[in-house]
């Protein structure tokens, strides 16, 4: 999954069941131990990169998450696509000084906490906030789709739990941590950034109008393909009345298009299992052209979630049955 396809609502929903006042104490109890011991509790720019093992992942990741997100990039050695994205995270890490930490897990060496954050491929990149796992992204990533959700990670991380991150010795080496070596940019780049600045504006028709130019020329561009699918989604919802659309839909299980507005809706508010399951139901459900179009809403909001996140192999695993 692209960062791109990421809902950070999803991560305001997770958020939610934790109690944030108790994080933001526990952030200022860290931040007193760290001024007690000496040096104001900065650190230098070598301390945002670390290695983290089973041995040592409650200290280095759960009880630093309560003073400030840990993002974690799951790698191994054998693994390229990890040799793309590491160099980026690590010297975004550093760039953003200190409002998040990147802790590194080589998951050749630590198979049970990939088991227990449920990776099914790498590299993958899951952040905790106040003791809470949030899934990212997964695969490699052009650049400006990685600083959209570390952006979106930090606000929910400050405007939730008064995350502020750490502080940053300015004068202090910045270790081992190398700068990516500088790729040469692609021919759509600045359509695809002109379509995610958009996005971000909240301008959804200049961010769909970005994508579909990129893929006049090039259709199979996949990462304009995802963010043409979310761009569409957020639009298709924007005017929509929540309250009324589920009602619609709780009252007329049969009618299609409430169902179909009902999911977009369930994905745009995190729970993708429930979407994939409501138009899976109506597919199974309805016939003919209704049935195509809960079928195509269906494959629309996979491009949405991603092909390689496991939500969407197992619903088309469930929609070959109601196929077929």
């Amino acid at each position: 999954m692209q960062p791109r396809n990421m809902s950070m609502s999803g991560v305001v929903d997770l958020a939610a069941v934790k109690a944030a006042q108790e994080a933001k104490a526990k952030a200022e109890q860290a931040r007193a131990e760290a001024a007690r011991q000496g040096g104001g509790g900065a650190v230098s720019p070598a301390d945002l990169v670390i290695d983290v093992d089973e041995a040592g992942f409650e200290r280095d990741v759960l009880q630093r998450s309560t003073e400030v997100p840990v993002v974690i990039d799951f790698w191994a050695e054998w693994c390229q696509p990890c040799k793309q994205l590491s160099p980026v995270l690590e010297r975004l890490a550093v760039e953003y000084s200190g409002r998040f930490v990147l802790a590194k897990i080589d998951v050749d060496a630590n198979q049970m906490l990939m088991q227990q954050f449920g990776v099914q491929g790498i590299p993958a990149v899951f952040a905790v906030v106040a003791g809470q796992a949030l899934p990212l992204f997964q695969g490699a990533a052009p650049e400006a789709q990685i600083r959209g959700t570390l952006d979106q990670l930090v606000q929910v991380a400050e405007e939730r739990f008064g995350l502020t991150g750490l502080a940053v010795d300015p004068d202090a080496e910045a270790g081992t941590v190398e700068s990516a070596p500088q790729v040469p940019a692609g021919p759509y780049d600045q359509l695809l950034e002109a379509a995610v600045q958009a996005l971000d504006a909240g301008d959804l028709g200049g961010a769909v109008q970005a994508y579909r130019n990129v893929l006049s020329d090039d259709p199979g561009n996949t990462e304009a393909k995802l963010g043409l699918a979310q761009a569409e989604l957020l639009q298709r919802v924007q005017d929509a009345d929540p309250q009324q659309v589920r009602k619609a839909a709780a009252e007329n299980p049969l009618d299609v298009p409430a169902q179909i507005a009902a999911a977009d809706l369930d994905l745009v508010g995190g729970h993708v299992e429930d979407a994939f399951g409501r138009l899976i139901d109506t597919v199974r459900r309805a016939a003919g052209d209704d049935r195509d179009a809960a079928r195509l809403r269906l494959l629309e909001l996979f491009e949405v979630v991603g092909a390689d996140d496991p939500r969407v192999t197992a619903a088309r695993r469930a929609l070959a049955r109601a196929l077929f």
